[in-house]
């Protein structure tokens, strides 16, 4: 990269849409895992557990869903009543697979030459980590309307960072 070349955009978006149609083509369940402590995170509050919050953003349980390089906007049923739900894509910390836990657990967002300068690493380092189990909060058992749920309490999986 050179110096005169403008900074790119961030990755987020692309690599939450990319795993997003993966799971899905592969006829799983995307889950969301949501930093609800984040500014402009709109979701409702009865849902959030320790200033986090799993979402179910499968086609078959939110309407509307729009993943734009910036926000994530959808609606959904929780305990059986439809609420709009906003989550800017910097407060998505990880995508995956509900019935497998394969998905990412997504990096601070932060400038490819920033972080290469001021940690003394290359490009390369800043890869995000592959999930390859379900990450340690439990993930939401399903609604009757397949809507996200607040977690419920579950044996804890640890996760594991696959090279």
């Amino acid at each position: 990269m050179t110096e005169s070349s403008a900074p790119m955009t961030s990755h987020r978006p692309y690599l939450l849409r990319a795993l997003y149609e993966w799971i899905a083509d592969n006829g799983m369940t995307p889950h969301l895992l949501v930093d609800a402590t984040r500014p402009s995170v709109q979701v409702p509050a009865h849902a959030v557990k320790d200033g986090k919050i799993v979402l179910n953003v499968a086609a078959r349980a939110v309407s509307h869903l729009e993943m734009g390089n910036d926000l994530i906007r959808f609606s959904a049923r929780f305990g059986g009543v439809s609420h709009p739900v906003s989550v800017p894509v910097g407060a998505v910390l990880a995508i995956y697979a509900r019935e497998t836990g394969q998905g990412m657990a997504l990096p601070e967002d932060v400038g490819l030459e920033e972080s290469a300068l001021d940690e003394g690493h290359d490009e390369m380092d800043s890869a995000p980590p592959m999930l390859s189990s379900v990450p340690s909060d439990p993930a939401p058992e399903g609604d009757d309307d397949g809507g996200p749920q607040t977690p419920s309490p579950r044996r804890g999986g640890h996760l594991r960072i696959v090279k």
